[in-house]
């Protein structure tokens, strides 16, 4: 049998993750030496070897959190010998390396992470009582690999103190952990409630420090178009608000 198809092989590589094209991720699994893989539900496409698929174990309290913040992390654990073979959508994948600097990122671009990794979930901007505009974001520390997921070929653009960066809110993917965030609308305080002006733009990220933005060239649904709590929960004023459920406004994995 002949065809192009051949063309596109399994890329043999030692490295414990390692993407095989722009839209499929390879985890080398070794249960003597390695961590497992903690991968997004229902993101298994191919394995080879002895591989065995566990849903994630979410205690009461990861379960309350990610009901009062919509954020969280929805997880089959992958463990044994050999290899696993994960994809979500035809979204190109990206793997990071986590390390003391940390990384802030939208549960919804999560492939997959090492399983010694830690996450919580933070508000990003607790100070002014947003919410359900997406502030809510998992912090993700330790030392591992991360995968993540983008809509098209992403953007990684520096922060330094000398030059602050600003994102539209819906296309920004991750942050270093250690920038100063702030959210707001570039509007006068009358025209909060709509997108900004006839502009169609609305909330913004403002970055402040030294670190990484990584923004993708896609926009979700308008924040003002979320149903989270209603009206109230959205402007941080209901159960789902900044101030509502937790004061710290900390959940975390431990």
């Amino acid at each position: 049998m002949q065809s192009p198809l051949f063309a596109y092989t399994e890329v043999q590589d030692q490295s414990y993750y390692s993407l095989q094209n722009s839209y499929l991720l390879r985890v080398r699994l070794d249960g003597n030496t390695g961590p497992d893989c903690l991968a997004r539900k229902g993101a298994m496409v191919a394995y080879q070897g002895m591989i065995e698929f566990d849903g994630e174990y979410q205690s009461p309290y990861q379960r309350r959190t990610r009901g009062h913040t919509g954020e969280g992390l929805d997880l089959m654990r992958c463990s044994g010998q050999g290899t696993v073979y994960l994809a979500n959508l035809a979204q190109q994948i990206h793997v990071l390396d986590v390390d003391h600097e940390g990384l802030t990122v939208d549960s919804a671009y999560v492939l997959a992470l090492d399983s010694g990794l830690h996450w919580e979930v933070i508000a990003v901007d607790s100070q002014f009582g947003l919410s359900g505009t997406g502030q809510y974001n998992l912090n993700i520390s330790g030392s591992g690999k991360v995968a993540l997921m983008t809509s098209g070929k992403p953007l990684m653009m520096p922060v330094t103190p000398d030059k602050y960066v600003s994102c539209d809110a819906d296309a920004v993917v991750a942050w270093s952990t250690g920038l100063r965030v702030q959210m707001q609308a570039q509007t006068s305080s009358s025209s909060v409630f709509r997108r900004r002006g006839t502009t169609g733009e609305g909330w913004e990220l403002n970055f402040v420090g030294q670190g990484y933005v990584l923004v993708q060239p896609s926009e979700l649904m308008p924040p003002q178009n979320m149903q989270l709590g209603g009206l109230r929960g959205q402007y941080g004023m209901g159960p789902q608000g900044a101030r509502g459920q937790n004061p710290g406004n900390i959940w975390s994995n431990r």
